[in-house]
């Protein structure tokens, strides 16, 4: 019985040994380090020093040098045809502003950097540290700028892929450039974005897709299944609800980005106009009429201000002003009473406040009145 144990023991490790060579001789570096784990966690049990040892060659392997820093952007691959660039490249990563998130964001992408910073201990333990995540959400509300900071945080490039480039009007020719820029992703450490994710993971079940198309979705899959825990692949998308139902369970993380709310929206400000000694009272009164904006579009708004305030040569205040001016009449009544208690704050009459909000002298009237009460009820 030993004999023969010892001759299937022996079996086993020419097949390893071929299995390896075969994986090398192809170059792929991620799968020679997936197919080392694997082993690793095979002999975990009954070959613990073997394991150990293997877990060691892994943490301890150098990474090879990004081919995104130091080889020429011509590199990335290329649609054969068009001769357009599949992916853009960024790097090094820098971030325009501070990202304001909720909690639970936050939290999850700083697990994320904190899981990479102790990939080794992970690794030891027969774990991968996150590979993919899915971001969520409407257009402007920091899943771009995520996926950013993730790359920054972690000193890695950012590879973005390019519809625009992508997208092939000849049959097949759209699933093999998308097969070309996510093997040129595995092939170095990088952050990969696939944004609007929709455009190539849509239902299978869509009568008005093509057969291209969701032969496409499945290569997807399989490519987010097998990606290397060597990078991270992020994907983004404003529509969920046209995603394949089989995207969601493929990714290890899924983050639901939401419209910024009143707080949210008042730090973005404050930090943005911070440098012009804003008053506070414009700044809470800014919030209120931009709140039901996204951050995209908070951040162009205040641009365009502070850019009208070089070449007009009026005072900042009166141009933030104006801008509350235009966005207070979009909003529903209820908003406008509180804008109303905002503006009166300022100082404006109550002419003024009903120029500003649209909002009946009446109403505006009541609301100020019925505001003074509450507040000498609780002096009182």
């Amino acid at each position: 019985m030993e004999v023969c144990l010892k001759v299937e023991h022996i079996v086993d490790v020419y097949e390893e040994m071929y299995h390896l060579s075969r994986l090398a001789l192809t170059g792929r570096r991620q799968d020679v380090q997936m197919f080392i784990r694997r082993l690793a966690r095979r002999l975990r049990r009954t070959q613990p020093d073997l394991a150990g040892r293997l877990d060691s060659l892994l943490a301890e392997s150098p990474t090879r040098e990004s081919p995104l820093r130091n080889e020429s952007v011509s590199a990335l691959p290329v649609d054969p045809d068009s001769r357009l660039r599949l992916a853009r490249v960024e790097w090094p990563v820098q971030l325009e502003a501070q990202p304001i998130w909720a909690d639970h964001i936050r939290s999850k992408l700083e697990l994320v950097v904190s899981e990479r910073n102790r990939e080794g201990e992970i690794l030891k333990a027969g774990l991968l540290p996150t590979r993919s995540l899915l971001f969520t959400g409407e257009p402007g509300v920091g899943k771009t700028l995520a996926a950013r900071w993730l790359a920054s945080r972690l000193n890695r490039p950012l590879l973005i892929l390019d519809l625009s480039a992508v997208m092939s009007s000849f049959l097949g020719r759209t699933g093999t450039n998308v097969r070309h820029v996510l093997d040129y992703a595995k092939s170095t450490p990088c952050v990969l974005l696939l944004d609007e994710l929709d455009a190539i993971a849509k239902r299978r079940d869509d009568s008005t897709e093509i057969g291209e198309l969701k032969r496409l979705v499945t290569v997807l899959l399989q490519e987010i299944d097998d990606w290397p825990y060597t990078g991270i692949l992020v994907a983004a998308t404003n529509h969920a609800d046209l995603l394949d139902p089989a995207v969601w369970r493929r990714f290890d993380i899924v983050i639901q980005f939401s419209m910024p709310n009143h707080g949210q929206v008042e730090r973005m400000i404050s930090q943005f106009l911070e440098p012009k000694g804003v008053q506070p009272e414009i700044v809470s009164t800014l919030a209120c009429a931009l709140k039901e904006l996204s951050f995209s579009d908070i951040g162009r708004d205040l641009q365009r201000v502070l850019r009208e305030e070089i070449v007009s040569d009026r005072p900042l205040v009166e141009i933030l002003k104006r801008l509350v001016h235009d966005q207070a009449r979009l909003l529903p009544v209820g908003e406008k009473k509180e804008m109303a208690l905002y503006l009166d704050s300022l100082g404006l009459s109550q002419r003024e406040i009903n120029d500003w909000t649209g909002l009946h002298r009446k109403t505006i009237s009541e609301t100020l009145s019925r505001n003074n009460g509450l507040k000498s009820a609780r002096r009182s």
